[in-house]
């Protein structure tokens, strides 16, 4: 490698699309409106509901009952779901929202599968967990809706073939 001086030149920079009237209070009032309009979206909203539900039911678990550790399995599940939708709303790129929605819908499915699992076992009160699965039904349907508004245009293909 070549440190010297000589490449200090900003050859690199393509400064004809820098932007001189660049207004940076601008800039973070539009950052903060993005912020609110990701922050009130109704999946969002759900995938919070779903985690502070889940934080409640894992709470009435006896810890030695649960050799499987299923209390934490499913808080992590549900920990899951708002920065994956954080994530797929911030990448805007189709695949990247692809990906990021596969992960979450896996995370939801395990979640309401461990609701079964825990019912089985008598690992918490089944009426807590009907409200869960309900819940993730709820979840679910605002996920179609969700993944159906993405942009299938807006992509940069990733060279892998999924998506496309």
């Amino acid at each position: 490698m070549n440190f010297d001086d000589e490449d200090d030149d900003d050859s690199f920079m393509d400064w004809d699309g820098f932007d001189e009237d660049y207004d940076p209070e601008e800039t973070r009032a539009e950052m903060e409106a993005e912020n609110r309009r990701i922050k009130n979206l109704p999946i969002l909203r759900k995938a919070n509901e779903l985690m502070e539900l889940t934080q409640a039911i894992v709470e009435t678990i006896n810890k030695e009952e649960d050799v499987l550790m299923m209390h934490e399995q499913m808080l992590a599940n549900a920990m899951m779901l708002a920065p994956k939708i954080v994530g797929a709303e911030g990448g805007d790129l189709y695949t990247l929202r692809m990906e990021n929605a596969v992960i979450i819908k896996m995370h939801a499915r395990e979640l309401l599968a461990q609701t079964s699992y825990c019912k089985a076992e008598k690992l918490a009160e089944p009426a807590y967990l009907n409200v869960l699965r309900d819940e993730i039904e709820q979840f679910r349907l605002l996920f179609v809706d969700w993944v159906n508004g993405f942009d299938k245009d807006n992509d940069a293909p990733d060279d892998w073939g999924l998506f496309y």
